[in-house]
């Protein structure tokens, strides 16, 4: 206080204007002032005055939440929209039935428990895509590079797999390669189950 009051000595006039009169002084002009309602102290007021604010950010986050569901519900492109090491769009889990997915990359993608009835793979690059407990029924895997392809748990019958590479691709489980178009394939390295196996051999041309 006393460096305080020295600096606002230091700015004051030479010739400091008098003091108002106690008569001057009352024929002032009151000023208005905030009144406090009876029985609420000042700290009272401030901290109803905070709450009232939080509880309005509060109010406004929810519903710029509940409008942000509300988008992702109405439009599924947005919903299931992918990224990262899968590619633009995610095709884990989804019904991709007849979709044309025909010589194009698609090393490590993800098709576990997907629906992937008569879909069009010919010619793709499919090193260590996972089709895991998928569908591939009657699908198009003829020239696809499926090396290191994980078909476990897969519905692969009825499936064109003419000149498909399969060498190292995984077929535990119940994987089923029943009625598929074996022509050409390569299934080097790939452990089958013994009816499995079999059954490729009966069907096998070479």
């Amino acid at each position: 206080m006393a460096v305080l009051n020295v600096c606002l000595c230091s700015n004051l006039p030479p010739n400091p204007k008098p003091i108002l009169s106690t008569t001057q002084v009352s024929s002032l002009p009151s000023l208005p002032t905030h009144r406090i309602p009876q029985g609420l102290n000042q700290p009272q007021a401030s901290n109803n005055l905070v709450f009232s604010l939080g509880e309005s950010i509060s109010r406004a986050s929810f519903l710029a939440l509940l409008s942000a569901s509300l988008v992702f519900a109405a439009d599924p492109a947005l919903a299931f929209k992918g990224g990262g090491p899968y590619g633009s769009e995610v095709t884990r889990g989804q019904d991709l039935s007849g979709k044309d997915f025909s010589g194009k990359s698609l090393i490590k993608q993800d098709f576990k428990t997907s629906i992937l009835r008569q879909a069009n793979f010919k010619g793709a690059k499919l090193l260590g895509a996972s089709f895991f407990d998928s569908d591939l029924t009657g699908a198009d895997l003829s020239d696809a590079d499926l090396r290191g392809a994980d078909f476990s748990l897969a519905n692969v019958t009825k499936a064109n797999l003419s000149n498909a590479n399969l060498e190292g691709a995984l077929a535990t489980g119940n994987t089923s390669f029943k009625g598929s178009v074996i022509t050409g394939a390569d299934f080097t390295d790939v452990p089958l189950r013994d009816d499995q196996r079999e059954y490729l051999c009966k069907v096998a041309d070479g």
